[in-house]
């Protein structure tokens, strides 16, 4: 096991444990602990140590102001304890690797859904006992809540430990929309709840999980406390996350090495698809980017990202965008202008615009009808000369021009 300290968001430094494999790595995890405890407490310590004798090396962290971190928890706050979880991940990304997967519990399974998105290369997010609403962990502390008001901050006695509790933490904790980031998350999702936590209710998991777009998974802990005290629960706790995450997570590590599906292999300049369950559903990686594709529902997708011609019709907008603005730099002029393309399939035979254009087998051709808009003090003279730029777009030649596809296999 390995020590590690780490700047966290407010400047503290932060203290973290890695509990790794004895043999191969196959993955990397970071985990977030729940509301005022620590990374020793039992649930954390026993789901790393079990997740990395599954082969996934995991790092687990005081939040600042807790356990053996520096810094007040008074000055502390949710989207804190969220900058933490990404610095902490960058901080990973310069050694062990960067988190391929996130694992929460309680107030920390929360901090993860909120810090998803900022953290590129996670593949998996697993939640244990989370709020749908952080503004939940109020509750804890609600005979207290009025003085915090009405005196800006307040001690409170939590789990027989006395805490200052500062009015700008509830404020941030009101201020928070979990489940729209729950809604954009860009990685697969497993909720775990225990149906008689006391402490965090069912209807929570409920919440998280209707707002999820697929892949999401929902296992239940039986009669497991909110703490997950007894080892038969963290166990299986960190033994279905292991074998679920195995199906999204990287194969080697650290991340970003070879076998990771987040981030494509240095000595290649493309696109690397994978599949992502469903029947359209489909993860894209441009370098450190991930992007994710699929079709509509009308014809069997789940809408849970742009189809491949919006894609190809994205990077036409965008090339024409930056072709005009460059253009522009170089004259000296401000451009202002916005770009809408819209893919269609139109008869050859239609389409007066498409002259040059060589219909497919069924006489169809593919038709991209792009519109641009120019601010209001935009003079004539610009716009008929940025109008013929845009047609001068590296991706618009492509189009026009056709491209030779070279497919081969690989070992």
């Amino acid at each position: 096991m390995d020590k590690l300290e780490v700047e966290g968001a407010l400047g503290a430094k932060l203290a973290a444990r890695i509990d790794r494999p004895s043999s191969e790595t196959r993955a990397v995890a970071l985990f977030a602990h729940c509301f005022t405890c620590g990374k020793d407490i039992f649930a954390a310590r026993t789901i790393a140590r079990r997740l990395a004798e599954r082969g996934i090396a995991t790092v687990r962290f005081d939040f600042t102001g807790l356990g053996s971190s520096e810094g007040e928890f008074a000055s502390t706050y949710f989207s804190s304890n969220v900058g933490d979880l990404v610095k902490m991940a960058d901080a990973m990304r310069d050694g062990i690797g960067a988190p391929t997967l996130l694992v929460g519990h309680s107030l920390g399974g929360a901090a993860v859904l909120a810090a998803a998105g900022r953290i590129p290369e996670v593949r998996a997010v697993a939640t244990i006992g989370a709020p749908a609403d952080v503004a939940h962990v109020a509750e804890q502390f609600s005979a207290d809540l009025a003085r915090i008001e009405a005196e800006g901050a307040a001690e409170v006695s939590l789990a027989g430990r006395t805490f200052t509790i500062r009015r700008e933490f509830v404020d941030d904790l009101r201020a928070q929309a979990l489940e729209a980031d729950v809604a954009s998350l860009r990685a697969a999702l497993l909720v775990m709840h225990a149906p008689r936590d006391e402490v965090v209710g069912i209807d929570n998991a409920t919440r998280i999980f209707l707002a999820a777009k697929h892949p999401k998974s929902f296992v239940s802990l039986d009669d497991a406390d909110h703490l997950l005290s007894a080892r038969r629960h963290a166990d299986y706790a960190a033994d279905v996350i292991a074998a679920w995450a195995s199906r999204y997570v990287a194969a080697g590590a650290p991340a970003d090495q070879e076998g990771a599906p987040a981030v494509l292999p240095s000595e290649h300049d493309g696109v690397r698809a994978t599949d992502a369950g469903g029947r359209f559903r489909t993860d894209l990686a441009v370098g450190n980017h991930r992007l994710r594709a699929d079709e509509p529902e009308d014809v069997g997708g789940d809408a849970s990202g742009p189809t491949p011609y919006d894609l190809v019709a994205a990077g036409l907008a965008a090339c024409t965008v930056m072709t005009m603005r460059l253009y522009a730099e170089g004259k000296g002029w401000t451009v202002e202008a916005t770009v809408d393309v819209a893919h269609g399939k139109v008869h050859a035979r239609d389409c007066e615009d498409c002259a040059d254009a060589a219909p497919g087998s069924d006489g169809r051709i593919d038709r991209f009808e792009r519109r641009i808009r120019f601010a209001p003090g935009t003079s004539p003279a610009e716009r008929d000369k940025l109008l013929e730029i845009a047609d001068k777009c590296p991706v618009h030649r492509s189009l026009e021009r056709g491209a030779a596809v070279v497919t081969r296999t690989v070992d």
